[in-house]
């Protein structure tokens, strides 16, 4: 007898706003979700019940067509996501892939960040029918919340400080954006490669998170106007006058331009995202730049500073073979218990917007999840 479960609910964005928040009040909807038929799926496709799944930067950006990346409409927002395997094609083999295998997609070939047939498969949803090379076992040391922030967060703080950045033990380092996602991520990688860490941020209540996730040293970047303040005299205190080596930059603006002036002569500067500047595309999808991020050269050329762009998902399509060391090295330090991700906020499925909403106002410290 063919098994028959129940229908699930999904979150759709049916237009594409001027902006995100635009976005959340208007074009993102929860919509009934018919629950996928074991006996339609190709041979080797399988069926996850998606219990948890991150409420990423990216996923906001996206509703706007604001992201280097545009999903056609309408779509179901979620890059990453974790759940249960309910059903299996008939070619899929049984170690590779069984009934009840807790598992993670695969962000880089599912889902609206991705290309191809699977792109309609985001994880604000209850079900996923994928590609059984679209999924990866959850390590035994990962709760499906942990899951959801493992592969995002950690590819991209690998293949900016390691491949790109080249840290090294010994050095200083500045990660923007510490209590993000991404940020805390870099966090733990830094400290693993034997780097000291300078971790930034707005928040005091963030940042001693940031500390407890290991930072050496935390920077509230904040004034009493709670504008940017001139945190270079906090960066140059805690390096003996030196300067950082690197710095991670995920936030933009004029954190971008202040970190400049934190580092040593001959540092290597990562640009990893503009948080700060999210608008620097046109909304509804018209793409362009017009509020484009400026660089002082004059400091560029008078520290000898090597300016490198991570484009942690692009370089992937462009090569996909530099993705295999970074996996292993991801998947060996979460065995070993020296990674995981941290996880502030979760919501139900229902709460998408709420969910949404706390990740854009900079709510979150880490990840943020919902449950399908």
């Amino acid at each position: 007898m063919t098994q028959v479960f129940p229908a699930g609910k999904r979150v759709v964005v049916t237009e594409y706003a001027e902006s995100p928040q635009e976005a959340i009040e208007k074009f993102v909807h929860l919509v009934e979700q018919p629950a996928p038929d074991p006996a339609s799926l190709k041979p080797h496709e399988v069926i996850v019940a998606i219990r948890s799944v991150a409420v990423a930067w990216v996923d906001l950006l996206m509703t706007s067509g604001q992201y280097q990346h545009m999903a056609p409409l309408p779509y179901t927002p979620g890059m990453e996501y974790a759940g249960d395997v309910l059903a299996v094609g008939s070619e899929v083999d049984p170690a590779r892939c069984a009934v009840g295998d807790r598992v993670l997609a695969d962000p880089m070939k599912i889902g609206p960040r991705s290309y191809g047939d699977y792109q309609g498969a985001g994880g604000f949803a209850s079900y996923a029918v994928l590609p059984v090379d679209g999924v990866m076992k959850i390590p035994a040391e990962l709760s499906y919340d942990d899951a959801t922030g493992m592969l995002q967060a950690y590819e991209t703080a690998y293949h900016c400080l390691v491949a790109r950045g080249q840290l090294q033990s010994g050095e200083t380092v500045l990660i923007n954006g510490a209590t993000g996602l991404t940020g805390l991520a870099a966090v733990q990688v830094a400290k693993l490669l034997g780097a000291t860490v300078i971790a930034t941020g707005r928040s005091d209540a963030k940042l001693a998170t940031v500390k407890e996730q290991g930072a050496d040293h935390v920077v509230n970047i904040l004034g009493p106007d709670k504008e940017v303040r001139e945190f270079r005299k906090d960066v140059k205190e805690l390096t003996g006058g030196q300067g950082v080596e690197v710095v991670y930059d995920a936030v933009g603006g004029e954190v971008s331009n202040e970190s400049l002036r934190c580092m040593a002569f001959g540092g290597r500067f990562l640009i990893v995202g503009w948080t700060s500047t999210p608008n620097v595309a046109r909304g509804k999808g018209l793409r362009g730049a017009p509020n484009v991020n400026t660089l002082p050269t004059n400091i560029i050329q008078m520290k000898s500073l090597s300016v490198m762009g991570c484009p942690a998902v692009i370089a992937i399509a462009k090569d996909p073979s530099i993705r295999v060391p970074r996996l292993e090295a991801i998947f060996k330090w979460v065995k070993e218990g020296k990674i995981r991700p941290h996880v502030s906020h979760t919501y139900p499925l229902a709460d998408y917007k709420k969910a949404m909403l706390a990740r854009w106002n900079g709510e979150v410290t880490g990840g943020c999840v919902l449950h399908p």
